[in-house]
């Protein structure tokens, strides 16, 4: 299981990546499977900006596409001094395939912030209400 920094430079390695042209906010995330393998995303924008698709649900979708459905925590890079959470769809996203993981937030130099998702999305909208 690799420690949270080597998490953080996944998401930083994966960041890179990040294809941002219109807003040039590049997010780079890494998700860490139970069973200890890391799977990386990043923001892929579209010009209709509603088809845009965020790096922490390309990197579990990633991983679920592997046949993953168990995960630990995740890292979330952006290059902003303010810790930057996911946002509300990858949220949900989030919790309804990862549950109450562990949220690691860090910039481009350091770690921002480290939350469990229950904190983040308190009242969630999942089965139960179903």
């Amino acid at each position: 299981m690799p420690g949270s920094d080597a998490l953080v430079a996944a998401a930083r390695a994966a960041r890179v990546h990040a294809h941002a042209p219109y807003s040039h906010f590049a997010v780079g995330a890494a998700i860490e499977a139970a069973d200890g393998r890391v799977f990386t995303g990043v923001n892929v924008e579209n010009a209709t900006y509603g088809l845009t698709v965020c790096a922490e649900r390309v990197a579990i979708l990633k991983a679920m596409s592997e046949g993953v459905r168990a995960f630990q925590r995740i890292a979330i890079v952006a290059d902003t001094e303010a810790p930057t959470p996911p946002c509300g769809a990858c949220r949900q996203i989030l919790w309804e395939f990862a549950g109450d993981l562990e949220v690691i937030l860090a910039n481009l130099a350091r770690e921002t912030g480290r939350h469990q998702l229950s904190a983040l999305f308190p009242i969630p909208f999942d089965r139960r209400l179903l």
